[in-house]
């Protein structure tokens, strides 16, 4: 499946702002199953410092603000090719041993609520693909899909505590239980195809798990599946952190609003 995809974010700010940078993962990479026929990235506001690969893989460009900028606009096109792998991306690869994917960190802790979601599943299920597919069922009969419950620092624990929360949640859940089943897990940014709407106000995340000798093998928490040709992946990290579209600083108390313009269509 070929898939258009544009993103707009647009930040702007009370008052000018002296100093800023922000780290960008909007780039996808060309990986098993999606191969990047075109990208461009375009900036208003700021100009792009420079590009790099970090240990995930992911590639990132740093922009820096113009000075005293009021605003500043990420705009991002491009198109992708995709192939449906029932969610298997492969072998491993990077610069990241797979040990790495096992330690937990601030927003992946596995607390007691989390590893209640993951107790008895080896027990039940003998096979990893049915297992971690239970415990996706699991994560999303106790935690809702709901928009508002949670925000960005919101820990897998307190998701599972609130019993709501968005992708983001259902994705570091997932990643927390699985670390605490012994598995090296990595959370996922990226784009989705939906079928009920074209302009969406946010990215999309899930959960990769490596399981022998498949390898990495992707769940959608939220969805109750497996990536499909739908999904376009982008960015992985430990956590939502390592892995998130925008990031940055600047100087100055200024409040600010952000904006978010996503459109995903098939070509």
């Amino acid at each position: 499946m070929r898939l258009k995809i544009l993103h707009t974010t647009t930040y702007h700010f009370e008052h000018p702002v002296s100093y800023g940078l922000q780290q960008l993962r909007l780039i996808p990479k060309s990986r098993t199953g999606q191969t990047v026929l075109h990208w461009k990235m375009e900036i208003e506001g700021g100009k792009a410092e420079t590009e790099f690969t970090d240990h995930h893989q992911n590639r990132v460009s740093l922009i820096s603000f113009d000075p005293q900028a009021s605003s500043i606009v990420v705009h991002c096109e491009g198109e992708v090719e995709t192939a449906d792998m029932a969610g298997v991306i492969g072998r491993h690869g990077g610069f990241a041993p797979l040990w790495y994917f096992q330690q937990s960190t601030e927003l992946t802790r596995a607390g007691p609520r989390v590893r209640a979601l993951a107790k008895g599943l080896k027990e039940e299920e003998v096979d990893d693909i049915p297992r971690l597919h239970a415990l996706s069922a699991r994560i999303i009969a106790a935690v809702t899909y709901e928009v508002g419950v949670t925000h960005a620092t919101t820990t897998a624990e307190e998701s599972v505590e609130l019993a709501g929360g968005v992708c983001q949640d259902h994705a570091q859940i997932f990643v927390a239980a699985a670390r605490a089943m012994g598995y090296p897990a990595r959370y996922v940014s990226g784009y989705l195809l939906m079928s009920d709407r074209v302009h969406q106000d946010a990215s999309h995340a899930w959960a990769e798990v490596h399981i022998e000798p498949l390898g990495w093998v992707g769940f959608d928490v939220s969805n109750g599946y497996s990536p499909d040709t739908r999904y376009v992946r982008v960015a992985t990290g430990l956590d939502y952190r390592e892995a998130a579209p925008v990031s940055g600083l600047r100087y100055g108390t200024a409040g600010e609003a952000m904006s978010i313009d996503i459109q995903v269509q098939q070509q």
